[in-house]
C-alpha cells in the first residue's frame, strides 16, 4: 500500500474528525447524523494514521509531495 496523502491532507482530516468529536460531546448532532458523522471521522482519523486514502487509488490522486 503506497501512501498517497500529503501532510496537510492528514491534518485537515484529524481537525474535522476533531470538529465533529467535539460537535457529537456538545450534543449539537445526535440521532442518524451523528452516527454517519461519527463514521465519519472515525475513517478520516484512520486514512491520516496510515497516509492512505482508498479512494483516491481510482482517481490516481495524490496529495503526497514527490520525492
Amino acid at each position: 500500500m503506497k501512501k498517497n496523502m500529503g501532510s496537510i491532507d492528514q491534518v485537515i482530516r484529524i481537525l474535522i474528525a476533531i470538529v465533529i468529536g467535539v460537535l457529537y460531546y456538545t450534543e449539537t448532532i445526535s440521532g442518524t447524523l451523528a452516527l454517519v458523522l461519527a463514521a465519519l471521522a472515525g475513517i478520516f482519523v484512520l486514512t491520516s494514521l496510515i497516509g492512505f486514502c482508498p479512494l483516491y487509488l481510482p482517481f490516481g490522486l495524490s496529495t503526497r509531495k514527490k520525492v
